[in-house]
């Protein structure tokens, strides 16, 4: 199915249109093969960019194995050792909520995002339905009190990072960056061979920085479910930071 022409969330003065399936229970070997041509999963619906003027949604994957944190990310890391995480199917508790209204309001006022007061409904059927044998939260807990959690999805041989949201009062820890180290992490325990970051958007400040995180690849085209997926290597010019891989598990 596709959409209609909107105004862009992510681009001004760009209009948008994004395609979209609808699966009850999508099957593993399913879902791999959309993730490998550039789709996304929110709840039961999988959608792509279709804009017919614009192509700056790129969709990107980083190399599990050959991944290096940076000396700023192992600072990040080690910065919130003190984190309780558990890691458990996707779940909603006022807790959640409150957490997921809390990052939102902030990111309206600092990002200029649209506020959208989503409800406990609206909630569910974007993170908890449709999670399959595949969907996992990474919850965050400093003192017992929740302060971040991470939607993600394990798929054979590959995991795709979901969402993630956090405290805003605690964005010095850069726990938005912790969120995606450990599941750096937890993907290199598995042996998987790439975690997906979505879409990276270079005109975005807040898409952009999934390009920090080397070495990664870049989809070419929109290609369909007969074509196979291309992918690019690293960006041209840059090379992934001389150190340590990340240590420790989810």
């Amino acid at each position: 199915m596709e959409g209609q022409d909107e105004p862009c969330a992510y681009l001004p003065d760009q209009t948008a249109r994004m395609v979209y399936q609808r699966f009850s229970a999508c099957p593993e070997e399913t879902y791999l093969a959309l993730l490998e041509r550039g789709w996304r999963r929110f709840g039961e619906v999988f959608f792509r960019p279709a804009c017919a003027a614009c192509t700056e949604c790129r969709s990107l994957r980083l190399d599990v194995e050959a991944f290096r944190a940076s000396r700023s990310q192992k600072r990040i890391w080690k910065r919130n050792q003190d984190l309780e995480v558990r890691l458990s199917q996707p779940r909603l508790t006022r807790e959640h909520l409150a957490l997921y209204h809390r990052y939102h309001r902030d990111m309206a006022r600092r990002r200029d995002w649209p506020l959208h007061r989503e409800n406990a409904e609206d909630y569910f059927h974007t993170f908890v339905l449709g999670q399959g044998a595949f969907g996992r939260e990474l919850s965050y807990r400093l003192e017992g009190r929740l302060v971040a959690v991470a939607l993600t999805d394990l798929l054979p041989g590959a995991a795709s990072a979901v969402y993630c949201y956090y405290d805003p009062a605690l964005r010095a820890r850069g726990l938005g960056t912790y969120s995606i180290l450990r599941q750096v992490s937890l993907a290199r325990e598995r042996g998987f061979a790439h975690l997906y970051l979505g879409y990276w958007i270079e005109g975005n400040a807040s898409m952009r920085y999934k390009a920090r995180y080397h070495p990664h690849q870049i989809l070419r085209g929109r290609p369909g479910p007969e074509a196979v997926p291309r992918w690019a290597g690293l960006t041209p010019g840059r090379n992934p930071p001389p150190s340590a891989p990340v240590q420790g598990g989810a």
